[in-house]
C-alpha cells in the first residue's frame, strides 16, 4: 500500500523509564538461578508512570522535533495493551496534556504489541488521502507479567511517537506498507485478568516468525526488493534471540539490524518495541538511506514499512533526546522495589 500523496515522519520521539530490573535479580527470587536469562535487563515504569505520562513525554519530543505546534495536530492516536483504563480513552488525555485544539480525533488502539504500528498505518492514511497535515501515532505499554512467569522476564516499559505529515517536512518519508494477519491464540489476556496467558508451543510458529516473515515477504515482493536495499531493519523484539533468527530467516545481515535491536537492555516494550527501534535508528541515520520495519502483534498479525531517510533528518533529530539519552540513565532496583510499584503484591 501506498498513500496517494507522499508522507512521512516529520518528528519522531522516544521515552523510556530511568529504572531498570536485571533479569539475573528476577532469575534469583523464582528459581535460584542467575543463568540463562532472556535479556539482561528490562525497563520499570516508576511509581508515578504509566501509558498516558509516558505518551506525553513521547509525544512532546516529537513535536519538537518536527516544530510544529501541537494545536496542528488533527489525530492523536495511542496503541497500548496498557491503558491506565478499562473504560475511558487514554488519547484524550494525551492530546489535551501535549496542548492540542479540542477539534481532532483522538482514539486507542489494540493489537497486542502492534498496537503502535497499527496507530502508525492509520496516521499514513490520514494524511496520506489529504484529510489531515499532521497526524501523531504513538505506541506505549507498561507491560505486564505474571510474577514468576517467563514473560516477567521481558515485560517492560516504553513509548515512541510518530509525527506524520507532508513528505516534503519529513525527515523519511514513507515508501510503502503492508499489514498481514491471522487467528493465531499464541499470547491473551481477558478483561478481567491482570495477567496474559501465553500458549509457548504457538509463540515462534506459527505466530512471531510466520508472520513476520509473510508480512516483510509480501512488502519486498510487492516493490521487487530484496534484504541487501535496505541499510537497516527493525523487527519487533520480544527478547535478544527472536528478532535476530526472523532477520537471518528473512535475509537481513546482523549488521542491518544491530542499531535498532534495544530488546538487550530494555526488554520487550511492547507496542513500543518496534518504533522504540526505529527512533534509535533515525537517530543515526544518514539521508539517502533506507529502513525496513516489521512489528508483531500476538493475536496475530505484522504490519510491514519501508522509509526512506531525508537532508532534513541531520538538523533536526538533536533538537530532542536521542533514544540512547534514554538507554544511557540507568537506575537499577531490586525485585522488592519492581513488585511494589507494579502493585504485584495483593493482600
Amino acid at each position: 500500500m501506498k498513500p496517494v500523496q507522499q508522507v512521512g515522519i516529520v518528528g519522531y520521539g522516544a521515552y523510556i523509564p530511568r529504572y531498570r530490573i536485571a533479569a539475573t535479580e528476577i532469575g534469583r527470587v523464582w528459581t535460584g538461578n542467575n543463568g540463562g536469562v532472556p535479556v539482561d535487563a528490562k525497563s520499570v515504569p516508576g511509581p508515578d508512570e504509566d501509558t498516558i505520562t509516558m505518551s506525553v513525554e513521547a509525544g512532546r519530543n516529537a513535536l519538537v522535533r518536527a516544530g510544529i505546534a501541537a494545536s496542528a495536530l488533527s489525530a492523536v492516536w495511542i496503541g497500548s495493551e496498557s491503558h491506565p483504563y478499562a473504560v475511558k480513552p487514554s488519547g484524550t488525555v494525551v492530546a489535551e496534556a501535549l496542548g492540542t485544539s479540542p477539534f481532532i480525533s483522538a482514539a486507542d488502539y489494540e493489537f497486542a504489541c502492534k498496537a503502535g504500528t497499527e496507530a502508525f498505518t492509520a496516521s499514513i492514511g490520514l494524511v496520506g488521502s489529504g484529510m489531515a497535515t499532521y497526524a501523531l501515532a504513538i505506541g506505549a505499554d507498561t507491560a505486564q507479567g505474571r510474577p514468576g512467569d517467563a514473560l516477567e522476564y521481558t515485560a517492560a516499559a516504553g513509548a515512541a511517537a510518530l509525527l506524520v505529515g507532508p513528505g516534503a517536512e519529513a525527515l523519511a518519508t514513507v515508501e510503502a506498507t503492508l499489514s498481514y494477519v491471522s487467528d493465531t491464540p499464541d499470547f491473551f489476556r481477558r478483561a478481567d485478568r491482570p495477567y496474559p496467558v501465553h500458549g509457548s508451543r504457538f509463540t515462534g510458529e506459527p505466530a512471531y516468525f510466520s508472520q513476520i516473515r509473510s508480512a516483510a515477504s509480501a512488502l519486498m515482493q510487492e516493490l521487487g526488493s530484496t534484504p541487501a536495499d535496505y541499510t537497516y531493519a527493525v523487527f519487533h523484539q520480544p527478547n535478544t534471540r527472536f528478532p535476530q533468527m526472523a532477520a537471518k530467516q528473512l535475509g537481513f545481515t546482523p549488521q542491518q539490524i544491530a542499531t535498532g535491536l534495544l530488546a538487550p537492555k530494555i526488554g520487550n516494550t511492547y507496542s513500543a518495541a518496534a518504533l522504540l527501534g526505529l527512533c534509535a535508528v533515525l537517530d543515526v541515520a544518514q539521508p539517502g538511506e533506507t529502513i525496513f520495519v516489521t512489528s508483531y502483534g500476538s493475536g496475530a498479525g505484522s504490519d510491514a514499512f519501508v522509509l526512506r531517510v531525508t537532508d532534513a533528518i541531520s538538523t533536526r533529530r538533536q533538537l530532542a533526546p536521542l533514544t540512547s539519552a534514554y538507554l544511557a540513565r540507568e537506575s537499577f532496583v531490586d525485585y522488592a522495589v519492581y513488585a511494589k510499584w507494579r502493585g504485584k503484591l495483593v493482600m
